[in-house]
């Protein structure tokens, strides 16, 4: 376990350096650009990146969430003008991600950290993978800024599948439209069922392709990463992606608003 959470920090540290880069870059016209989250400016995705970094340091830090301490920490960042933003989630993610780095073996095998919405406590693997997802995704968002045809980092993508049947149902909506979908990915290749119900939305990974689905979809797993965090509009879909049968792929983009 422990060779495998050093392998997603690993991960979490060149996805910093990458956007660490791009932040000392970008003058203030960039920055007040608008971003691929919709309500969202570049430096405001940075800033929310940041803040995350910091709360992070400090649940990992305590072994557990402050539920108190996140609303002052978010307003301090909030108040930053957009130079502020870049330049204080470079050091902010650099200090959380050290603090992961230095963990010793036991600590990366034992320790567990409660981070307030789930049931239980969580192992650092968990923990890292959680944060990978806010990192894949909302890198993604200040990429797309100034490349239209940007997609998730690659050596993400698999750290935030492997959470993702977890999290699909909470991030999805209630829809009209009920059916199975079979889900089968490249880059990794994997296969997913989605299952659009009345009482809710679920994703489960398969060992191969589900032969009952009444829509079969064709889709890079980054592809799917952005449909279930509502960032697959119809001009930011690569050309490979694949729906036939029942539900159409607006049916399904319509399932998951984003956040």
């Amino acid at each position: 376990m422990a060779e495998g959470t050093k392998d997603a920090i690993g991960a979490l540290r060149r996805a910093h350096d990458e956007l660490a880069a791009t932040a000392r870059r970008l003058d203030h016209l960039a920055l007040t650009t608008k971003s691929g989250s919709e309500e969202w400016t570049v430096a405001q995705v940075f800033s929310h990146l940041g803040s995350g970094a910091e709360i992070s340091l400090k649940t990992l830090q305590a072994g557990k969430a402050d539920p108190d301490g996140a609303e002052p920490v978010w307003e301090r960042w909030n108040a930053m003008i957009p130079e502020e933003q870049a330049s204080n989630f470079v050091a902010s993610e650099e200090r959380y991600v050290e603090a992961l780095e230095n963990l010793n073996e036991e600590e990366l095998s034992t320790k567990k950290v409660d981070v307030g919405f789930l049931p239980a406590p969580i192992d650092v693997g968990f923990f890292v993978g959680l944060r990978s997802s806010e990192v894949a995704l909302h890198g993604w968002d200040i990429d797309v800024a100034f490349d239209k045809t940007a997609t998730v980092r690659a050596f993400l993508v698999p750290y935030v599948l492997n959470r993702l049947p977890l999290f699909a149902g909470f991030f999805a909506r209630s829809s009209s439209k009920t059916g199975k979908v079979s889900i089968n990915t490249s880059d990794p290749s994997r296969f997913y069922v989605l299952e659009l119900r009345d009482d809710g939305t679920s994703l489960s990974e398969e060992d191969a392709p589900a032969a009952d689905a009444g829509t079969k979809v064709e889709m890079p797993a980054e592809a799917l990463l952005r449909l279930t965090a509502g960032r697959l509009s119809p001009d930011r879909t690569p050309a490979g992606v694949t729906a036939e049968g029942e539900l159409a792929l607006e049916d399904l983009r319509s399932v998951f608003p984003g956040y």
